[in-house]
């Protein structure tokens, strides 16, 4: 019998297991420039909010996108189904940890209306903001035309995964090509976390690509489908694909680091494996204002038959201007995030998120093992 031939599995990489290393000259962190581009769209902070009900909601988006970032509303959450959507937020941050999954899917089992589809672009155009919206490939059809003539500055078409080539019973289903040629607005979609699946995305002319499948604080994927893909890996994949394909086309499409962070050393890591821009959800979830009422949760939660994520209790510990920008008083890296991105730059010599990407980083052992062991650790005295 010929011995079998077994694959060969690849190392991966998340946030605990690499680090950057500083560069031979310095730059003030002020002379940073930190912005990114989505089609004609310029930002301030490459910093988005995720499209979750914890997270986004229409004066969320207005203050996020006056702070120079972006928040995208989720049009197929409660913000659609219903008038008055904090009293159900209210009631999914107060239920019974036995209870909440079963309340979530009878509460999202309500219709979107399309009536406040387009109140609620129009609310955070009148407010100011930058407005960006999410959608799932099944609704993207039903709901594209509503969306553009409402106003919307970015489509956003998100799933678990999303993948350029999608075999399906229907007859036409969704196809990105079509898409872009048929709407005026940028286009984002996500999620993917491999090279093949970036660059065939790249191709259909999208504007921008999320990155990253199981990593969210809120996400069970790993745990009740087995997928996913490490965020260091899974960013420096997607932005090998932005390099080839810009070399292929003379189009740039931005990555965007979607999911897993926890401290202002992640957003650094994420973008100087290669990512563009970063969005967090749990995170703003703390903020104070945000609508889960310090809870956090993923869409995919209330699905009606395979809920692939769990509410969180995060808790408020400041208000979005802290967490962006400070002051913080805390020490292990939850606030300011742009002061964080803005100094890591500057020990690395990095002028630009583009210089960003050419900084060295190296497999690390756990930070646990260089002497932080008590800063990990709380005293039992």
């Amino acid at each position: 019998m010929q011995k079998p031939h077994y694959r060969e599995l690849r190392n991966t990489y998340g946030f605990d297991e690499v680090a950057i290393v500083p560069g031979d000259t310095t730059i003030n962190p002020e002379q940073t420039d930190i912005s990114f581009s989505v089609g004609n769209l310029k930002f301030d902070i490459p910093i988005i909010a995720s499209a979750m009900d914890g997270v986004t909601d229409v004066p969320f988006a207005i203050r996020m996108s006056k702070l120079g970032g972006l928040a995208v509303l989720n049009l197929e959450g409660v913000q659609t189904r219903y008038e008055n959507p904090q009293e159900i937020l209210q009631k999914i941050a107060n239920a019974p940890e036995s209870e909440v999954t079963s309340l979530m899917q009878k509460a999202y089992s309500e219709p979107i209306r399309e009536d406040l589809i387009t109140e609620r672009i129009k609310q955070i155009k009148s407010g100011g903001g930058v407005c960006a919206v999410s959608v799932a490939p099944a609704n993207t059809k039903r709901f594209v035309k509503t969306i553009v003539d409402a106003g919307a500055d970015i489509l956003v078409v998100a799933s678990t995964v999303t993948s350029a080539k999608h075999i399906s019973k229907s007859a036409h289903g969704l196809v990105f090509e079509e898409l872009v040629k048929q709407v005026p607005i940028p286009i984002i979609v996500g999620n993917c976390v491999s090279y093949n699946a970036c660059i065939s995305l790249m191709r259909t002319g999208v504007a921008a690509i999320l990155v990253g499948v199981g990593p969210g604080a809120a996400c069970t994927s790993r745990e009740v489908l087995g997928i996913g893909v490490p965020q260091i890996t899974a960013t420096m994949d997607c932005a090998l694909a932005r390099s080839d394909f810009f070399n292929e086309s003379g189009r740039y499409v931005p990555v965007i680091t979607d999911g897993g962070f926890r401290k202002g050393g992640d957003v650094c890591k994420a973008i100087a494996a290669g990512a563009d821009a970063v969005m967090l959800g749990s995170i703003f979830a703390q903020a104070e204002g945000a609508p889960g009422f310090g809870c956090h949760w993923g869409m995919a939660n209330p699905h009606a038959s395979l809920p692939r994520g769990t509410r969180i209790k995060v808790g408020i510990t400041g208000t979005l201007e802290q967490i962006l920008f400070g002051p913080t008083s805390l020490t292990h890296g939850s606030q300011n995030f742009v002061g964080a991105l803005r100094n890591c730059m500057g020990v690395c010599g990095a002028a630009n998120i583009s210089a960003f990407h050419q900084t060295e980083m190296v497999i690390a052992p756990s930070i646990v093992t260089e002497g932080k062991f008590y800063q990990m650790t709380r005293p039992t005295i």
